[in-house]
Parts: C-alpha cells; structure tokens; sequence
C-alpha cells in the first residue's frame, strides 16, 4: 500500500455505524462529560519518560481477540519489554521478580476491573560461575544446561467497586519460555515454545516467554512524520526485534458479565515496589498509540499511573488532539474540525451497535464484543474495511492499528475520506494458527555476515590472529576451534565453545 492508496470495498462500515450513533445522539454532551477528573495510563514502546528506563515494567502492546481456531474462548495477549535485540546476551531478556503484571477485564462498562489476572515471575540460577545463560544446547524447559530459568504464579483476583472480593491461585511455577539465544544454543525452539503452553482448570490456557514483536509500523513518524515525505515510508522499524509475551486463552463465559452481557474492557497494567515498599503502578495500556501520539509531555508519566475511570482529566488530548495539526502543518491536508466527539465515540467508549457496552462509561480501554464470530478472511483494517471482528472491536495480531487509526483521526467519520497510511501492511513474520498464536521469536544467531564475507571460512580469516593459540606465531591456528568454528558455521560459536570448555575442565578438576 502507498500512503495515499485505496483501502478496499466496505471499508465504510465503521463510518456508518459511528455516524449513526452521532444522529442519534449517541455523544450527547452529557455522555462526553460523563468522565470524571482522575488520572489514567497506558504504554507502548518508550512512550514515557519514566518507563523508557524501565523496559521489564513497560507494556508496549495489548492484543485481545475471538480465539479464531476456538471461538467459545478469547485470547489476550499483552507485551512488555520493547526493541529485545535478539542477541542482546549475555543476560538476554527476563520478567522482573519484583513486578505485578496484571490483566484487568471489565465486563460491565464501568470503566473498573471485575477480574483481575496477575503474573508473578522468579528468576532461578544453576551456575553463578558462569557467564552464560545457557552452558549447552537446551533440548527441554528443565535441561540442565539452561542455566537460567523463571516461573510464574496466577492469581485471579475479583473485585467489586475497587474493592477485594476473592483471590484464587489458578497457577503455580509454570515454566517461562526463554529468550532464543541461537541455533546452536537452542536448534528447535519450537520445542520450547510448546512446552510452555500450560492448560489450567477451567478450559483455560496460558504461556509466557519470548515471541516476536507483533507490531507493525513506521516509527520514523517521530522524526517530523516521516520528515514531509511521504514516498520514504514502508520500512517495518520494529523487524527483527522480540518482545516478552504473556499470552491468556479464557472461555467467554468466564469473563462475561453473569448476566450475559457479551462486551469486555481490557487493558494490562505493570506494579513495583516503591522507596516504602508499597505496590506503585508504573506502566499501563489498552488502546494502541494512546500515551505515544494522544498525549502530551506533560501528561505521559501521570497517564502511566493512573486506571481507566479517572480517564477525565485526559479528554480534552482526545477531543482536540495534536496530531491532526501537525498534519495540517507539515503536509498541508486540512484538520478536521473539534472538538472530535467522533474519537471519543469510537476510542472511548466503543461504538455503538457493535462494542459499547450498556451504561458504558469513558475510558481508555480495548473493547471486544465476545459474541462476533472470527472471520475466515481478516481485513487488516478491520471494521474500517467492514470486518467486524477486528479493530477496534478488539485487536488481532493481524490488523493494522496504524492505518486504520490514522484515517479515523483524519477525519474519515465525520466525512473526510483519506486512505493515509505508513505502507508497513503485515508482520515480518507470519503468525501461528493454534495458542499463543504469536510468531517465534527472531533467533540471536540471525545476523547476516559481516560486509564483504561469504562464507564461514571468510570469518575465520577476518579473526586472523585471534584464532592462534597463546605462545604460536607465523599464521597457524587453533586446529580445533577452526574445526568447531567449520561445524558451528558462526564465529559467536566459538566463544560460547571456548566457555564451555573452561567451565568443564573447572567442573573436572573440582571433582578430583
């Protein structure tokens, strides 16, 4: 797609429904006040100033959709830890044991969390004496040679008006999936994956561990939007680049009101421990993009701290929102007029015949009507594009929350048609049919070959020296590593041999 491109036939469903929702007073001014003064949060890739030097407490996404190979169930999947370089060794990527990392459902529109599930993670060492994360190839969860490993906890907390009600714990020590360090570290990480997908009582299902960043985009939007020039969109910034994931496939009963009120709120949030030891909010999300394009500076930390029924004091970002101006500055397509009740309609409170739930009141969350069969065929815009089962009724991993946001915030309800977009369409990766659905993640032993190499054989020259055992001279070399190096096919290879090789003669010795 090119950033002026035509998007498709039906992609005016979602216009109709808002606009019938506006005829028929669905934003009453009433309505739009209806939010309180308070505060609210969310989170995505560095969006704060505080968050983005805390990247194990940040969220960067939160996805929430009708399972499609099990439709009676819904899976959430929420993301913390943005840009993971792949080979970011040699402590490589784990949750925090001092954090909370919470998924609310509100199912009842009151902008409160009914349930609450909440991931507890500990970290465990075999080998302090080592640098490394894994000391051989890891063929299981509990191989030996994975030397660092984490579990988790599930509580699932009920709560009425704020308050406590219940706490289960419906998992205890699960195993984490870890980072995938390399093929040589870890030759099927599929293996892996697998082995952390756990079924809990109940129908229910979780995993966490490391997958491939799902989003999609452009990033260089931050650079002036795209620096007034649009024919240099396209590039995936986020390709490559691994998330840690936490992923919960729940029966829609389960989550649904008792009454059976079909429309669910969710957002994930993150708790630490603060100077006095209390539990202190740091990091939410729901909606895509709120914190990173809807709020100002000024706003971002306060917004990361809050819940989703002081959401007030935040309504005047959404009405009369920056972005829409910068547009008109930089490229000089008219902003639509304010204050943009149809952003409030829309991203606030669902729309209406399709997300919004009954008595819904305002708040920044990511709204899925359970009862809306997946489709065989997704539209990556979604409603826009007259697929009901995507956003914003819900997020699929597939859909282009970009696109689709950005022609809505140009105005295409309130008659402004446009087909803006970043021209990053689809995933890098493809994503899996079956539970925790998201892609593997981008393995640490991917890099291509430094520039003018071609083979191994070029890499073992360009070490030259370095390959030369201690006290040799002339250009011979290490027989052995070469031979490994030659089985290895990577030069990183070597160094984790070279460890290994140290820690075991010292394991040797100390056994005699």
């Amino acid at each position: 797609m090119t950033p002026f491109s035509r998007s498709g036939a039906g992609r005016r469903s979602l216009a109709t429904l808002v606009c019938g929702a506006l005829a028929a007073g669905g934003l009453a001014a009433a309505g739009v006040t209806a939010l309180e003064p308070g505060a609210a949060a969310a989170s995505s890739h560095r969006e704060a100033p505080l968050i983005s030097g805390q990247p194990q407490y940040d969220n960067t996404d939160v996805y929430a959709f009708v399972s499609p190979d099990k439709p009676n169930t819904t899976t959430i999947v929420a993301n913390w830890i943005p840009f993971e370089e792949p080979a970011g060794g040699p402590n490589f990527y784990t949750f925090a044991d001092d954090a909370q990392y919470d998924i609310h459902i509100d199912n009842n529109g009151d902008a409160q969390g009914e349930l609450v599930y909440r991931y507890t993670f500990k970290t465990h060492r075999k080998n302090g004496n080592t640098f490394l994360y894994n000391t051989g190839p890891v063929t299981s969860l509990d191989d030996p040679d994975l030397n660092i490993t984490q579990t988790y906890d599930i509580d699932l907390l009920r709560l009425h008006n704020q308050k406590l009600v219940s706490r289960t714990k419906v998992a205890d020590d699960v195993p984490v999936a870890p980072s995938n360090v390399g093929k040589a570290s870890m030759p099927d990480y599929g293996k892996l994956r697998d082995q952390a997908v756990y079924k809990l009582a109940g129908g229910s299902t979780t995993f966490a561990g490391q997958a491939d960043d799902p989003f999609f985009l452009d990033l260089r939007v931050f650079d002036l939007l795209y620096g007034g020039n649009l024919s240099e969109v396209g590039r995936d910034t986020l390709k490559g680049y691994n998330v840690n994931s936490i992923a919960l496939q729940v029966p829609n009963d389960m989550i649904r009101e008792s009454a059976g009120q079909p429309i669910v709120g969710i957002w994930s949030t993150t708790q630490r421990k603060d100077a006095h030891g209390d539990w202190t909010q740091v990091s939410r999300l729901g909606m895509p993009l709120v914190n990173e394009v809807v709020n100002p500076q000024k706003d971002k930390d306060k917004f990361n701290a809050s819940a989703p029924w002081n959401d007030g004091q935040f309504l005047k970002n959404v009405t009369n929102p920056e972005l829409p101006k910068l547009i008109e500055a930089i490229y000089k397509i008219k902003a639509p007029a304010e204050p943009r009740n149809d952003l409030v309609d829309v991203f606030l409170k669902g729309v209406k015949g399709l997300n919004q739930p009954p008595k819904v009141r305002p708040a920044e969350e990511l709204r899925l009507n359970t009862s809306i069969k997946p489709t065989m065929h997704p539209k990556r815009l979604g409603v826009l594009d007259g697929d009901n089962a995507g956003f914003p009724n819900g997020r699929r991993l597939t859909d282009d929350v970009i696109d689709a946001s950005l022609q809505v915030v140009e105005g295409e309800l309130v008659g402004s048609k446009n087909d803006l977009g970043d021209a990053v369409d689809k995933n890098d990766k493809k994503f899996e049919n079956y539970f925790p659905y998201v892609a593997e993640p981008t393995s640490g032993s991917r890099g291509a070959l430094a520039k003018g190499t071609t083979s191994g054989t070029d890499v073992r020259n360009q070490l030259g020296d370095a390959l030369k055992p201690a006290g040799a001279s002339g250009g011979g070399t290490d027989t052995t590593l070469i031979a490994a190096s030659a089985a290895a096919g990577a030069a990183g290879f070597l160094l984790i041999a070279t460890g290994l090789m140290w820690w075991r003669r010292r394991m040797h010795n100390r056994a005699y």
